[in-house]
């Protein structure tokens, strides 16, 4: 029986877990979760807006997103605990995503990629926009583009928990244990060292540790281009309905989206205002200046918004090309990488933990094919640019 230790116990590596225990038939596995915080309190899992969406412009994504929703309406009889059936609230009002003239072409080429893929997805000019969403000042846009089904948000949390539990049921254990290093002997790893002092023996290493992934990397030598950075996200109310809103891509990068009977919204800062493990503390003073200008110019009725809370956590980023790096990386032979999902990790964990689970398994992946998310592109210098990214 192969131990594996899994260094992270989001949801990414609670999938992972299922996934790997979830066969009865098959080669069993000794499955350990190390998660450092039972209460994940910083975890991404628990701190994301938590949506999910087919509009990508990259096959890879939107076939991971494909199988993600498939999985989420399927969620609560898969993942039932005997009476316990997991309800994570999805829903699928779409993404709206909307384009400046200089835009226009970029999302053209998406709606290619994605018809070519079956999504259901639909281009509207500014007047058909109006007619739809009556609400909206179509001021700047040239082209918007809807998710008609597959497309929505959920309670991330919920997800986290349902494979945690099912995973634990399977046979998986979960450890409340912080690890400080790795035992490695040549091109493999041996053990997994805690701050107590234990080491966990390992036939089988999976990093998934999210916004910490590169310090669990460096234990093993290797160079891991991934970084936590600060995400805030901003609740508000407002006086007015919004009929059928979906969640809103503005041309300004903004995000919106209802929560309940109020609203969430979110941006991504410039390149030189996102500095690496910014401290948790909600960025305020960005949504005075920028968020809610752009919010009131978009939806005339958000003029009269006040904000009800506020809360940030971190993007695991991929700093090389924004998408999850999956596999063995080729100095190592028993450590495996799921991380780097810039955002995505919580839409694609189902995929992702499936994909791990066969390359773990099987050495190959035997259903869906995530090899061009392996570590080779990163050594290669080859980036898969993903253009639709929030």
């Amino acid at each position: 029986m192969r131990r594996v230790v899994i260094i992270g116990g989001g949801a990414i590596g609670s999938a992972i877990a299922y996934f790997l225990t979830r066969d009865p038939e098959g080669e069993p596995f000794e499955v350990t979760v190390v998660e450092r915080d039972f209460s994940y309190r910083q975890a991404s899992s628990a701190l994301s807006a938590s949506s999910i969406r087919q509009q990508f412009s990259t096959a890879i994504n939107i076939g991971m997103s494909r199988y993600g929703i498939d999985f989420f309406r399927a969620l609560g009889e898969t993942l039932r605990v005997g009476d316990d059936v997991p309800d994570i609230g999805l829903v699928e009002p779409g993404y709206l995503y909307l384009a400046s003239p200089t835009g226009v072409d970029v999302l053209r080429e998406n709606h290619a990629m994605q018809k070519a893929h079956a999504v259901d997805v639909v281009l509207m000019t500014p007047g058909e926009l109006k007619a739809r969403f009556p609400w909206i000042s179509t001021e700047g846009v040239a082209l918007a583009s809807l998710g008609l089904s597959g497309e929505g948000w959920y309670d991330g949390y919920s997800v986290l928990q349902a494979f945690r539990r099912k995973a634990a049921l399977q046979g998986a254990r979960y450890l409340q244990a912080h690890a400080t290093g790795l035992q490695c002997e040549g091109c493999s790893v041996k053990g997994v060292q805690l701050e107590d002092g234990r080491v966990l023996a390992a036939d089988v290493v999976v990093n998934a540790a999210g916004a910490w992934a590169a310090k669990v990397a460096s234990w093993a030598g290797i160079d891991l281009p991934v970084r936590g950075r600060r995400r805030s996200v901003f609740s508000f109310s407002c006086p007015e309905a919004l009929p059928g809103c979906p969640l809103l891509i503005d041309t300004s990068g903004i995000w919106l989206r209802p929560e309940g009977r109020q609203f969430i919204c979110g941006f991504a800062p410039a390149e030189q205002d996102d500095p690496d493990d910014a401290p948790l503390d909600v960025e305020y003073e960005a949504f005075e200046r920028r968020v809610w200008p752009a919010l009131a110019e978009r939806i005339p009725a958000f003029e009269a918004v006040r904000m009800t809370g506020a809360w940030a956590g971190y993007y695991e980023m991929n700093v090389f090309d924004h998408n999850a790096i999956l596999g063995l990386h080729p100095g190592c032979d028993n450590l495996y990488f799921a991380n780097g999902f810039s955002g995505h990790g919580l839409q694609q964990c189902p995929a992702a933990g499936r994909g791990v689970a066969e390359l773990i398994r099987f050495g190959a992946y035997r259903s869906l094919d995530l090899s061009p998310l392996s570590f080779a592109r990163i050594l290669e210098n080859r980036p898969l640019l993903e253009k639709n990214v929030i």
